[in-house]
């Protein structure tokens, strides 16, 4: 059937090297959501300010538009 020859067997450095690299993994933490979407915002300038504007504007045209009904 299988051979046990031909199985690895996990060494003490393995171990070592696993812990170690899990410990540094968990000390760096984690960039934060708000910190990624404004990074994001820097790097597409243009996009940002267009989706801006265009919810402004939307936002406006909502509101008068329900000022306007509602008279």
């Amino acid at each position: 059937m299988s051979n046990p020859s031909s199985v690895s067997k996990t060494t003490a450095s393995d171990v070592d090297a696993a812990s170690t690299e899990s410990k540094s993994a968990a000390q760096e933490p984690q960039a934060s959501y708000v910190k990624l979407a404004m990074r994001n915002m820097v790097r597409k300038r243009g996009t940002s300010l267009y989706h801006f504007f265009l919810t402004t504007v939307g936002l406006l045209t909502v509101l008068i538009g329900l000022a306007y009904l509602t008279r």
